[in-house]
């Protein structure tokens, strides 16, 4: 799989290719998702991620596959961890020539 560069957070997504498109305020969308505004609210300003039930959710709402959702927020987890790899203190636990 392709590493983006710096990927979204799968809310801002979202927000500006599946909500203000169709005009769908806030309140809207999480009453039709079945959830709070609140819940809805962290997902779209990037305080909270996609969990796989919400990646249904949003799968049944937007015709799309809960798949797409999950692996946006997977591409955003891995960009953030991997800009935070310095202060990792791990040490490698194999060889690189073991014969």
């Amino acid at each position: 799989m392709m590493q983006m560069y710096n990927p979204p957070h799968p809310g801002e997504i979202l927000k500006e290719l599946c909500l203000e498109p169709l005009g769908i305020s806030v309140t809207r969308a999480a009453e039709a998702l079945g959830v709070s505004r609140k819940t809805l609210s962290a997902i779209l300003n990037g305080r909270s991620g996609i969990s796989p039930e919400m990646a249904i959710r949003l799968s049944i709402a937007f015709d799309t596959t809960p798949e797409s959702w999950l692996n946006q927020q997977v591409q955003y987890d891995l960009w953030q961890a991997r800009n935070k790899t310095q202060t990792f203190k791990v040490e490698k636990l194999f060889t690189a020539n073991a014969s």
